[in-house]
């Protein structure tokens, strides 16, 4: 019931119009119970051959359908306008939350799972609180204004009648009771079978890379029969309790037609009364029936709407702090003292690390898979929270700051080059919706991607596919490069942000990025040591630590694990790299580097 009364209070800025949607049905249904009544006192006239009064009478049951026509269609309009309503705030709250939930949530949860709440799931409470819960109302209306009428035509047959609706009532709780774990089971099987089509979907390339369609299938197949074997089950339920719920109500048409009758006979009851009740009875069958199929409806609503409170009731772990600092005024000092980090109480993905950045520097970051590399870097814009030291940037504790602010001052271009489906120029603009088209070429300029770009039939109007996948690797990554170098951040961080093109691109975009980085704190991620030679200092790390930190000459003097690196990663690289000075220019490095390569 908690569920329930949570999901009502999705009407409260609705509740004039759901309040005008039940008083229109109500009425509706007094036009309706009004029906019989009138054909009764009809039949009453045709008996006593009163041909005066048939013409009002039937006037009177035109009237009252038409009231009922009218009222059910406003009715009905106000209901669709709610029903839409609590869809529009409930996407655009669960939407919402999802985008004020961190980064680590979404490392645990399957899209699919959460595409399923925000469809499926948010379609079973809206058609509820629109429809489910004024058809509910009307039918208990129905119900009572219908026993009613039926005690006001004759209260001893009435009793009579109506005394299976006790058990009509009792039957359609306990289903209800029984119903819901199993509707709730069968959303959430719904849930995985929609994440495993969407993973199915997206990795598609690698499915048909491998051959592997039959397998996949056979996994999807897996999906659909534990759907459809908890659906039978929910099935098997309503199959069992919706024909008794409507078979009781049968009970109380045989006692009126074998004790009503007999009153007619005797002449204690008139032939239209007799009329007036059979209809009221029949008019009592379809929502005593309906009852059991409309508490089925709250009850897979109510499972739905569990599903979702489990997301809206995550609270967000990482969020700006009440009193909010701005970034202060700098050239990207960041400084890390005993940084720890722990993704869900693991071990430690970063351990006491200590490292000291200078406004302007640019830092290669090098190791082993796994050493802590993209964690370092995914703590300067707080994408992940510490779980003891801190990070700072320009003195600040990042933890103090705006998180907007922070961000913002920060360009990171990640190893995969996400792209999202829009054109070409509206992936470089992400960071700046208001970028001019002269500041959005000139940063592909520097990517090295305009001249592609400019070669394609919609130039930058282009539409890429979902991800960028119409795009080669190297192309998605040189657009995520120039989106970054739009957004002219403080500082820029680069997770082996060449690693998908080959080596004469490489050696165009590091000399692109030469230049761009002047001036601004660079973090580079290096896979390839090839991006070593845009680096001031390298940072060497291993389990989480800074194992040593210093320029690529005395590294190699002084540091084992990263000779080892060196030797084993690129050799002639390496022998390119000892060449170069200490105190060289990094543009000079970049090129020569490259003309080695």
């Amino acid at each position: 019931m908690r569920v329930f009364w949570r999901l009502l209070g999705f009407l409260r800025p609705y509740r004039r119009s759901v309040v005008a949607s039940f008083v229109f049905g109500g009425l509706a249904i007094v036009g309706t119970v009004a029906i019989p009544f009138l054909v009764g006192r009809v039949v009453d006239a045709i008996q006593r051959g009163d041909r005066g009064a048939i013409l009002p009478l039937a006037a009177g049951v035109m009237g009252a359908a038409g009231l009922r026509l009218g009222l059910s269609v406003a009715r009905r309009l106000i209901a669709g306008r709610v029903s839409l309503g609590v869809e529009y705030d409930l996407r655009n709250r669960m939407y919402g939350h999802l985008q004020s939930l961190e980064l680590a949530f979404f490392d645990h949860q399957q899209v699919g799972q959460l595409m399923s709440r925000a469809t499926v799931d948010l379609q079973s409470v809206r058609f509820f609180l629109g429809y489910g819960l004024v058809f509910i109302v009307q039918n208990l209306l129905t119900i009572v204004l219908a026993a009613a009428a039926m005690f006001y035509v004759n209260a001893s047959l009435a009793a009579i009648t109506l005394a299976p609706v006790p058990l009509v009532i009792a039957l359609a709780f306990r289903y209800g009771r029984f119903s819901r774990p199993a509707l709730q089971e069968v959303q959430q099987r719904i849930a995985e079978l929609t994440a495993e089509a969407e993973e199915d979907v997206s990795g598609i390339r690698v499915v048909k890379a491998f051959a592997r369609e039959r397998e996949r299938l056979e996994r999807f197949r897996h999906r659909v029969s534990r759907v459809f074997d908890q659906s039978m089950t929910a099935t098997r339920l309503r199959a069992h309790y919706n024909p008794m719920i409507s078979f009781i109500p049968n009970l109380g048409l045989a006692a009126v037609l074998m004790v009503g009758g007999r009153k007619v006979i005797d002449g204690s009851l008139t032939l239209g009364d007799f009329t007036a009740f059979y209809s009221y009875l029949l008019m009592l069958i379809l929502p005593m029936r309906m009852l059991g199929l409309a508490l089925g409806m709250g009850q897979r609503a109510v499972a739905s709407g569990n599903r979702i409170f489990q997301v809206l009731d995550r609270a967000p772990e990482m969020s700006s702090p009440p009193h909010a600092l701005s970034l202060p005024k700098g050239g990207g000092h960041v400084e890390f003292r005993g940084a720890t980090l722990s993704y869900n109480g693991g071990p430690p993905a970063l351990s006491d690390v200590w490292l000291d950045v200078e406004p302007g520097k640019t830092v290669a970051i090098v190791g082993p898979t796994g050493s802590g590399k993209t964690t370092l870097a995914a703590a300067v814009p707080r994408l992940y929270d510490l779980t003891s030291g801190s990070v700072s940037v320009d003195g600040v504790d990042v933890r103090e700051l705006d998180l907007a602010d922070l961000r913002h001052a920060i360009a990171l271009v990640p190893d995969d080059g996400f792209l999202f489906s829009a054109t070409l120029r509206e992936n470089i603009a992400y960071a700046r919706p208001d970028a001019g088209q002269e500041e959005i070429e000139l940063a592909a300029k520097r990517a090295q991607i305009h001249s592609f770009i400019e070669g394609l039939r919609d130039g930058y109007d282009t539409l890429v596919g979902e991800r960028g996948l119409t795009l080669s690797g190297g192309q998605r990554q040189r657009v995520a490069i120039a989106r970054a170098l739009l957004a002219d951040p403080r500082i820029l961080i680069l997770d082996d942000a060449t690693a998908s093109v080959d080596a004469t691109t490489e050696r165009q975009i590091k000399g692109a990025l030469g230049e761009a980085m002047e001036g601004r704190t660079t973090f580079v991620i290096a896979h390839r040591l090839s991006t070593i030679a845009l680096a001031d200092e390298v940072v060497v790390m291993e389990e989480g630590r800074v194992t040593a930190q210093g320029t690529h000459e005395d590294l190699l003097e002084r540091s084992d694990l990263y000779r080892e690196i060196v030797e084993k990663g690129l050799p002639r690289l390496g022998v390119a790299l000892s060449g170069l000075s200490d105190h060289g220019d990094r543009e000079n490095r970049a090129e020569r580097t490259g003309a080695k390569l």
